[in-house]
């Protein structure tokens, strides 16, 4: 069973900063693409930013403030979140992909940026 936690969201004032990170656990193996896409009230889900071992690739709207990495030994992905305005509120998740194209979600983590 596979499992991905993640953690580091919570509440950040305009300007501010926050790193997610997401953990992979349990039998997953050769992991091709990992992500993190957002979900904000009464909005689709959408992608923030992926990675894979050749590149990476985020939305215009987080561009020159987002940075996403990985760790491969440790099965983890970061977001480095910069600059954050309040239209970055939502729930963020992540998602991993396995060369088999096995996809796997966290449950979510949510960012709020207030004034």
């Amino acid at each position: 069973q596979v499992q991905l936690v993640e953690s580091g969201g919570g509440l950040v004032q305009i300007g501010g900063s926050l790193r997610l990170s997401c953990a992979a656990s349990g039998s997953i193996s050769s992991i091709y693409h990992m992500g993190w896409y957002r979900q904000a009230p009464g909005k689709q889900r959408e992608l923030v930013a992926a990675i894979t071992n050749t590149y990476t690739n985020y939305a215009d709207s987080v561009k020159g403030r987002f940075t996403i990495s990985r760790d491969n030994a440790k099965k983890t992905v970061y977001l480095q979140m910069n600059s954050l305005k309040p239209e970055d509120t939502a729930v963020y998740y992540c998602n991993v992909v396995q060369v088999s194209s096995m996809s796997y979600w966290g449950r979510g983590t949510l960012v709020t940026v207030s004034s």
